[in-house]
């Protein structure tokens, strides 16, 4: 019963803890504004205006969660985003890309290499604020280490209390927002989920937000989950299934 008390008290004072934002930003002032409303809205804040000193600082101290711009002298934000995804002890820090590069491709790109959102500049400071705060809550929900549900399908295990997934008993590493639509689509299992309600779900976005990010993510997670990823089944016109039963290889 101790244990409890002191683990349920530890879990209110990590919920107290301003987040912690570095913004990686190379003109002077976008990073200012930027930083200006997330400290105005309770966050403690961090900019640097290159890629490699971006990285190094994670290193010395993790962050909490990146704002990432492209355009970044030296390494690009492409590769910051890289390196962050390769490496076990960054693989699942929060990355939100902040950019003037709008087109498909680049937005692609960024949610194939792991980007937990995307924004465009010109940007809303409320609309920043917002993502940032559905990007948080997704990744700083406290779990009771050892309780909770188990989701299985199939070969996928998915272990609510420890936020753990195995597939075939091994252990596969998510980002926050990897595992919380890989939950959203086993909790609803056999049934079909469009992607509005997925991006409400997992997003806590508009779900008639016109965006590729459901897709990409979907892309991303099927790579990961290996051939076990052939039971996410793509239903043309309506959205996504994660199938009750053996799945065909994809195509």
């Amino acid at each position: 019963m101790q244990r409890s008390v002191l683990r349920a008290e530890a879990d209110r004072r990590t919920e107290e803890v301003p987040a912690h934002i570095l913004v990686v930003e190379d003109e002077n002032d976008i990073a200012a504004l930027v930083a200006y409303h997330l400290m105005r809205d309770g966050y403690r804040v961090r900019t640097l205006a290159a890629g490699r000193p971006a990285l190094d600082q994670v290193r010395r101290e993790r962050p909490d969660l990146i704002l990432l711009d492209l355009m970044l002298p030296g390494l690009s934000g492409f590769d910051v985003l890289a390196d962050l995804r390769g490496r076990p002890e960054t693989a699942d820090l929060p990355v939100v890309i902040l950019t003037a590069r709008g087109n498909e491709e680049d937005r692609i790109r960024g949610l194939e290499l792991g980007a937990d959102d995307y924004i465009t500049k010109p940007f809303s400071p409320k609309e920043l604020l917002l993502r940032v705060k559905a990007v948080l809550r997704r990744t700083r929900a406290p779990a009771a280490r050892g309780s909770g549900p188990i989701l299985r399908g199939g070969p996928v295990t998915v272990d609510i209390g420890a936020v753990q997934v195995t597939v075939d008993g091994e252990e596969i590493e998510l980002t926050p927002t990897e595992y919380k639509l890989l939950v959203a689509l086993l909790e609803r299992r056999g049934r079909v989920q469009d992607r509005g309600r997925l991006l409400e779900t997992v997003w806590e976005a508009p779900g008639d937000m016109e965006t590729r990010t459901v897709d990409m993510h979907i892309r991303r997670l099927r790579s990961k989950l290996g051939q076990a990823g052939s039971r996410i089944e793509t239903v043309r016109g309506f959205g996504y299934r994660f199938s009750a039963e053996e799945a065909s290889p994809r195509s």
